[in-house]
């Protein structure tokens, strides 16, 4: 499934996915709504790229498995190959910015993890990884002082300034280089803020990132 990176004059290309990799609990809010302690390193998993769909198509939620969580979050598009990273490496590695929501099976995964079981089933499934597409950074833009945001049927219910991140971007995207080769066409999801709930069919809901990225999608 291919995706669009939009130029800042309109122009867009598509570009072919690889792997996600996802940080947890990298907003202290978030991890205090769930009673989960801060990690003291990021805790990384992954989704495949089947996980991935469009994010303004109709989001299809298995209703059959439980509770379907929402999680905002920004999403990084990796330009070229990352590992054991610099600082500048990033910077020049980023290709653009996005919006993604980590989909939670969340009864599910509060199962996996009381019988000390991996995540994946609760968080890698198909469809699991709604994604926008990505605008590039201008030259102005600090990447720890970008806002989204979620509102669902016109009520806000999350609102992310990265510069609440526990551990910022670039560090971020070092510290995977250091575990998992970071590949153009991979997306790293940088953490949630507080305000997750659950997704029910017939809701719209509305992102925004930074005044670039204003999409509206709906749940099936």
């Amino acid at each position: 499934m291919n995706f669009q990176f939009h130029w800042h004059d309109g122009c867009s290309i598509d570009w072919v996915p690889g792997k996600v990799v996802c940080v947890g609990r990298n907003y202290a809010a978030h991890a205090e709504e769930l009673n989960n302690p801060v990690p003291e390193t990021p805790l990384l998993f992954m989704k495949p790229a089947t996980a991935l769909v469009p994010l303004a198509d109709p989001i299809r939620i298995p209703h059959e498995q439980g509770e379907v969580h929402f999680e905002t979050e920004l999403a990084v598009l990796i330009g070229q190959t990352l590992r054991d990273a610099t600082a500048q490496e990033v910077r020049n590695a980023i290709a653009g910015v996005g919006l993604a929501l980590d989909l939670t099976l969340r009864e599910l995964q509060s199962q996996l993890k009381a019988e000390g079981h991996p995540w994946e089933r609760a968080k890698a499934f198909d469809g699991a990884c709604p994604l926008s597409g990505f605008v590039p950074l201008q030259g102005t833009d600090d990447l720890q002082n970008l806002t989204f945001s979620l509102a669902i049927d016109g009520e806000l219910r999350q609102e992310g300034q990265t510069r609440d991140m526990i551990v910022p971007v670039v560090d971020l995207l070092i510290h995977i280089s250091q575990t998992f080769t970071l590949q153009t066409g991979d997306v790293v999801l940088t953490g949630t803020p507080a305000g997750v709930g659950v997704l029910r069919s017939g809701q719209t809901l509305t992102l925004d990132l930074a005044d670039r990225i204003h999409l509206t999608t709906t749940v099936l």
